[in-house]
């Protein structure tokens, strides 16, 4: 096993993509996927997948250009929303897995808290000091 935790196969990822639950084996897997640098990718990569369906659209009858137009702006709907969201479906992704609440957002801090403490110094310096 890695130090990420056993990959799902790809019909687990697909299973886990549209908000299954994956084998314990995978937990730390999950942990690193919604806690990464790259986890906003992540998370847009896994909402391309849930809204995918949509495109299914383009073997209605109709006009091409109402078609393509309807996929656009049902996935821009779905993305607004999908991002608008990220952080607490992320949070529920690790609780499905067996994780306490709150675990991504304190992993992804913990992983930024030097540059923010850094951040906080320079700002008390610059707008709180007596000058």
């Amino acid at each position: 096993m890695t130090l990420r935790g056993t990959r799902p196969n790809p019909f687990q990822w697909l299973w886990y993509a549209v908000g299954g639950r994956l084998p314990q084996r995978c937990n730390p897997w999950v942990l690193h996927d919604v806690t990464c640098r790259t986890w906003g990718v992540r998370h847009f990569i896994r909402a391309f997948f849930q809204m995918s369906p949509i495109l299914l659209l383009l073997l209605l009858p109709g006009p091409l250009y109402i078609r393509i137009l309807s996929i656009l702006l049902g996935m821009f709907v779905g993305y607004f929303y999908s991002m608008t969201y990220m952080w607490h479906t992320t949070e529920q992704r690790l609780v499905k897995q067996g994780f306490t609440r709150g675990l991504g957002e304190q992993t992804r801090r913990a992983r930024h808290a030097e540059a923010d403490a850094r951040a906080k110094a320079a700002y008390e310096q610059l707008y709180r000091s007596n000058s």
